[in-house]
């Protein structure tokens, strides 16, 4: 089974290789063994269900909450060649009756459904009807009130898998404590599953945080590098969101807005646009981005604070979908937080308690100064072992970028002290100004040792400072009134027992470029990015023709690998990420053709020695073009079975493929290798007239399991060479 999931991975997906867990992932579901996968967004969990569903015979369920991911799949996979479709609210009557008459005459290999649709009496006795070989449960962390998306609907999904007893049960998910994933497996039932986790680690996420100062002005200086750049920035409240829509518009960007407020509608329409490349920047409420496929997404910001990791987690997940380098940027303020702690305040009991918990390890997040990768991973349950992860902020922070802050510290904790710890961060500023503001006058603050031995320092500065001193637990803020109040390690410092080293200003929000060169791959910094652009408006008009988001019909990886490569025929482009066999027939004439035309007017050769070892590594999984046109030069089932050293079963596998992608076989020869009598193989094909040649257990069962099923598919590849697909 191993075998052919590989072949269809790079005939039908275009890959080379499996992602780490993959291929054991899919190996336990063809085994019937129930499953729980904990898989980072971006890290492959749609391919470990839509491989299997394509080798079993019956129909996979997939449930998922997330309407437009439902359609940006099917979208995807009808790319692929693959027949599947979904049932929920968008679809008109006849477009849901034609559905139905899909699946009863089984032509569909994958469902998508909303859990309030396979609820419905109606959808379950349809299913009945059906052969149900998996069933699978995506976003599962919103079964778990432990987890950070809690549905109730989700909780009846553990009734109706009772519906389809013999089906495998696949339950996923990218964001789960190691709470949450034994709520999952628990209510689901999954007595005797695998658990497999992957790394929490996109090693191509950047992760920054930045002390929130100007927020306009730093998105701005933010953007301006990248002008072409997909992206979303997230802010709290549809206030902010329309404001920064407002500004960002008025500033020429291509933008939109998505919030609660607008008409589902215009929510729609929004999506849609930046989806499919019309805009550039969506600026959302966290409404935003649960089932967003897009691959291209180069960053994510983040205007206001995230409510808690997992949210946190899964909007930066949105980013380098596509293994490219992402910017994922976090602008910090204490008046963030104490807005989250407000909402907090207004919930009880339990509900308050794990949101309580949530922000508490949040702000230990943001104001870590080690690694980002170690609190994040250790989140999860995972232990980040590396000490410099090379692609977060306090990673890249330079040794000779860091200031010996020690002297300052003194000032500003001995300051604090002096005023009996009672007030905030700006009015001590003032005093080591030596400001006459009314405050300090009416306080006698002027009369302190302290009044006036700051002047080096602008009071910005002396701001930033009692942030790191927050940051580094020396001081902690009141968060009731605002005022500073000294740890036990302060009295450390005063006493010259403990330095104090950081950088003072986290405002600055640009990547060096040096950094993405150190982060990215050879084909990501040097690839032709003229030919990437003419590649890419090709694209655009391509999905414009098919109302298809342009990611469906190549991810900007492919157009990168074809960018750098040159490939000048088509034995070539299959050798590139994301070109299988459909979409090179579809699509690979005309992107040869530009590519083509580029080499030969800017007299560029193809880069042939790299892309001959990637064709040469993908062309085992072409194994059914060989196997076909051997077969149909004349040689036998079990000839080439042995010529390939495989079971005849991969070579009926090989050949069913050949056929599906239009080519001929000879019925003859195939008929040649079943060992049934005459009289049994024409009661096979009556069956196959009856009940249909696609599925092979209604046959089975038509014929009263009187036939094994071997010969069942030796018999359905001839009636299908017979009669046409």
């Amino acid at each position: 089974m191993s075998q052919t999931a590989r072949e269809i991975l790079q005939e039908t997906f275009g890959y080379s290789k499996f992602r780490p867990l993959q291929e054991e992932i899919i190996t336990d579901v063809l085994n019937g063994k129930d499953t729980l996968v904990i898989m980072p967004t971006g890290g492959g969990k749609s391919i470990c269900y839509q491989i299997p569903a394509l080798i079993f015979d019956g129909l996979t369920i997939v449930v998922s909450p997330l309407i437009s991911l439902m359609k940006d799949q099917v979208e995807q996979l009808e790319q692929y060649g693959v027949p599947a479709l979904f049932l929920n609210s968008t679809l008109t009557r006849e477009q849901y009756a034609e559905n139905i008459s899909r699946l009863r005459n089984r032509e569909i290999k994958l469902l998508y459904l909303a859990p309030e649709t396979l609820m419905m009496e109606a959808t379950r006795k349809l299913l009945s009807e059906l052969d149900v070989d998996c069933f699978t449960i995506d976003e599962a962390h919103c079964i778990s009130e432990w987890g950070h998306d809690f549905r109730p609907e989700y909780r009846q999904l553990a009734t109706v898998r009772k519906d389809f007893p013999n089906a495998v049960c696949l339950a996923l998910t990218a964001t789960a404590t190691p709470r949450v994933r034994e709520d999952i497996q628990k209510i689901l039932e999954m007595k005797s599953s695998a658990t497999y986790v992957a790394s929490f680690d996109r090693e191509n996420l950047l992760l920054k945080i930045v002390d929130k100062e100007n927020p306009l002005d730093q998105i701005l200086d933010f953007l301006y590098t990248r002008q072409k750049d997909s992206g979303i920035i997230y802010c709290f409240s549809r206030r902010q969101v329309d404001e920064l829509y407002s500004d960002l518009k008025a500033e020429g960007y291509k933008v939109l807005p998505y919030h609660a407020g607008l008409s589902e509608q215009q929510r729609t329409r929004n999506q849609e646009a930046f989806i499919r490349d019309n805009v550039n920047i969506i600026v959302a409420t966290i409404a935003f981005g649960m089932g967003i496929n897009k691959s291209n997404v180069r960053y994510v910001i983040h205007h206001d604070m995230p409510q808690n990791i997992e949210s946190y987690y899964q909007q930066i997940g949105r980013s380098g979908r596509d293994g490219l380098q992402a910017d994922c940027l976090l602008l910090y303020s204490y008046a963030d937080k104490q807005k989250i702690k407000y909402f907090i305040n207004q919930k009880e009991g339990t509900e308050k308690e794990i949101a309580e918990r949530h922000l508490d390890h949040l702000i230990d997040y943001l104001e870590y100064d080690g690694c980002r990768r170690v609190p994040l991973m250790g989140y999860f349950g995972e232990e980040y072992t590396k000490n410099d992860c090379g692609n977060c902020d306090n990673c890249l922070m330079q040794e000779d970028d860091l200031q010996d802050l020690t002297v300052q510290a003194q000032k500003y904790l001995s300051c604090i002290a002096r005023t009996d710890e009672k007030f905030g961060a700006y009015h001590i500023a003032d005093i080591l100004r030596g400001s006459k503001a009314k405050k300090v006058l009416e306080n006698n603050h002027d009369q302190l040792s302290t009044y006036g031995i700051g002047l080096e320092w602008s009071k910005n500065q002396w701001i930033q400072l009692s942030r790191l001193l927050i940051r580094r637990s020396l001081v902690d803020k009141n968060q009731e009134y605002g005022n500073l109040v000294l740890t036990d390690d302060a009295k450390l410092v005063l006493d010259g027992k403990q330095i104090v080293q950081g950088l003072l200003d986290r405002t600055q929000t640009s990547t060096e470029d040096d950094v993405r060169v150190k982060t990215s791959s050879e084909v990501e910094n040097r690839y032709d990015e003229h030919l990437f652009e003419e590649l890419r408006k090709k694209r655009k008009e391509m999905a414009d023709e098919q109302d298809l988001p342009p990611y469906v019909i190549f991810p900007d990886t492919t157009l990168m690998e074809m960018s750098y490569y040159y490939p000048q025929s088509e034995e070539k482009l299959i050798g590139i990420y994301g070109v299988g066999s459909a979409k090179l027939k579809k699509y690979g004439i005309e992107f040869l053709e530009i590519i083509r035309s580029y080499c030969e007017k800017e007299e560029i050769d193809e880069r042939s020695k790299g892309l001959s070892k990637k064709v040469e590594k993908s062309s085992s999984g072409q194994q059914h073009h060989r196997v076909g046109s051997e077969y149909q030069a004349g040689k036998t089932i079990d000839h080439l079975a042995e010529e390939f050293g495989v079971k005849q079963v991969t070579i009926l596998s090989n050949l069913k493929k050949y056929l599906d992608e239009g080519n001929e076989l000879d019925p003859v020869n195939i008929l040649n290798a079943s060992e049934l009598s005459e009289r049994k193989k024409d009661e096979v094909f009556e069956s196959m007239k009856k009940v249909g040649p696609d599925l092979l257990k209604p046959i089975y069962e038509d014929l009263n399991k009187s036939v094994d099923y071997g010969e069942l598919r030796i018999l359905q590849l001839a009636y299908l060479a017979q009669n046409g697909k």
